[in-house]
């Protein structure tokens, strides 16, 4: 396990299944350790949470929304960079999250370049948080 410490885990966190597996399955053909869970409490709750360098999250979840989920992450001390997804972008909600700290809100289907670019840029806050 120790060889994988060097490996920045993406947690996702989307209630539909088959975008959290195939959001699952791009991460880790970009060359990232991945982990996906189907509700923001399943997240919280996980082993990965004090791992994770960046979360790919989509907005609209039962439960828990991504908005929710930000909020708890940070009233919990995780400065976890954010890159939230969502089908149904809301300019107030966009607004809310970036001000909030979010690195990227992008709109499903997502362009690969965009997401990945989102991502490195969130690994590059992260390093900064920690390092």
């Amino acid at each position: 396990m120790n060889q994988l410490r060097d490996v920045p885990l993406i947690a996702i966190v989307d209630d539909e299944e088959s975008v959290r597996e195939g959001t699952l399955r791009l991460v880790r053909s970009l060359g990232f350790s991945a982990s996906a869970f189907p509700s923001a409490r399943a997240f919280l709750n996980s082993e990965k949470l004090k791992e994770t360098s960046c979360l790919l999250s989509d907005i609209h979840m039962p439960e828990m929304s991504g908005t929710e989920l930000q909020d708890a992450l940070r009233a919990g001390g995780h400065n976890i960079p954010i890159v939230f997804i969502t089908a149904y972008p809301d300019a107030k909600i966009r607004f809310q999250v970036l001000a909030q700290g979010a690195i990227c809100f992008l709109e499903k289907p997502v362009e690969v370049e965009i997401l990945s670019r989102c991502i490195e840029k969130a690994l590059r806050k992260s390093a900064g948080n920690n390092g």
